[in-house]
């Protein structure tokens, strides 16, 4: 558990810097004083001023921070009081940039942990390997080899595009296009319920035909491994608010410590490099996911405080300070109400 710990903090670290980095590269970029660069929260640990900011490492490892100039808390300053570098005073464009680099440089290392995962283990073709007996794949004429190329009109690259879908589909009819020894064609699948499961299936198996990636092949399946974690975490973002995840389906950080336990029982027998792929896959899901989250319209949140921004440039003015500050701050206590509940929800898992 120690090196399931270290583990978790090293990932932890890894992709909190890279958001933060965006923050404070973009704030930079645009002449924004960022006072300070904050890892974790609760009391400092270790802190150190360069130049003009602070950066800090705190006690707790849940999130971070980039304090930019002029901003109080939730809120903004008085203009009046600011300086030219202060984030109020910047561009509405400028701000906008600032606030939407954090997610964009999560997808951005989403991007160069693909390339590396990519360049060594290569990439799961969506190649059918096996139609199971009397399934609606079977019935709908798919056979063993064929090679998926799009559902529902959605291109797809890797077998567990399908997989995706597949697991994500509630009887709803898949228009499947595939490619048989050169040739295209397109069914139409109803997918059949499985009480057992308590799920609907397509009735096929695929995954095992892994393909080696050339150098050029390498940075086109980089791209398409980030997307799918991408559309993986937005679809089941939806299904929850749709209401067909339980709570179990919600881990926060001591949720993901147990995940990279369990993970690093399973790999630890196959080597170091397996170790280390297999984690940089981990650190991918984990740092698209940020990305998407920190996206979403969710007060206190970069897509929250995107929002403010966008409503600004679109009237020519800011919403004022103590009104977006009090929006902020409910959303900030609704997060620390859900951290919470997903905090007893992953420590009441040990005890299952």
């Amino acid at each position: 558990m120690i090196i399931s710990v270290l583990i978790f903090l090293i990932i932890f670290s890894i992709i909190v810097v890279s958001h933060e980095f965006g923050h404070f590269a973009l704030a930079r970029r645009n002449g924004i004083r960022v006072n300070e660069f904050t890892i974790g929260m609760g009391p400092a640990l270790v802190q150190h001023q360069i130049g003009e900011t602070d950066f800090c490492i705190r006690a707790l490892p849940i999130g971070g921070a980039c304090v930019f100039d002029g901003m109080n808390g939730l809120e903004q300053e008085e203009e009046a009081e600011l300086d030219a570098h202060s984030f109020p005073r910047a561009s509405v464009s400028a701000r906008i940039a600032t606030v939407a680099a954090g997610p964009i440089f999560n997808f951005l290392l989403g991007f160069v942990l693909s390339l590396i995962v990519v360049a060594f283990s290569g990439t799961d073709l969506p190649v059918i390997q096996e139609v199971m007996e009397d399934s609606a794949a079977m019935e709908a004429g798919l056979e063993s080899g064929d090679v998926i190329t799009k559902i529902n009109g959605e291109s797809i690259h890797l077998y567990r595009e399908v997989a995706l879908i597949s697991s994500m589909n509630h009887g709803a009819p898949l228009t499947i296009t595939y490619r048989r020894d050169g040739v295209k064609d397109t069914v139409t699948i109803h997918p059949r319920f499985d009480e057992e499961a308590g799920r609907y299936y397509i009735g096929i198996i695929g995954g095992g035909e892994y393909h080696e990636c050339t150098a050029l092949e390498v940075f086109p399946y980089a791209g398409y491994e980030t997307i799918y974690w991408f559309k993986a975490t937005v679809k089941s973002l939806a299904n929850m608010v749709g209401g067909q995840f339980s709570k179990d389906d919600i881990s926060g950080p001591v949720g993901i410590v147990k995940v990279v336990d369990d993970t690093y029982e399973e790999v630890n027998p196959y080597g170091l490099s397996a170790i280390i792929l297999t984690f940089m896959s981990l650190a991918t899901l984990l740092t698209v996911n940020l990305g998407v989250v920190n996206l979403l319209p969710i007060p206190a949140l970069d897509g929250g405080r995107l929002v403010f921004l966008i409503i600004e440039a679109v009237r020519g003015k800011p919403v004022p300070p103590e009104k977006e500050g009090i929006v902020h701050l409910i959303g900030i206590i609704l997060l620390m109400i859900l951290m919470v509940f997903v905090l007893f929800n992953d420590i009441s898992r040990f005890f299952r």
